[in-house]
């Protein structure tokens, strides 16, 4: 799954570290989840859409 986390973290002018604290999750998972490597439950795909002021369609998208 391909996804804009990268991209609209730094729209926002967040480090990969603020992303990971406002979430409650590891610099590590944010590093995981940008690269491809990790797939992110519901919930967490839900706070990181609010956060970066978008919706989860928006944020993730699936290969073809």
């Amino acid at each position: 799954m391909k996804n804009n986390i990268k991209e609209l973290r730094k729209e926002k002018k967040l480090r990969q570290e603020d992303l990971a604290r406002e979430l409650g999750v590891t610099r590590q998972t944010i590093i995981a989840a940008e690269n491809g490597k990790y797939n992110p439950s519901l919930i967490l795909a839900m706070k990181l859409a609010r956060l970066l002021n978008t919706n989860v369609e928006d944020l993730f998208h699936l290969e073809d």
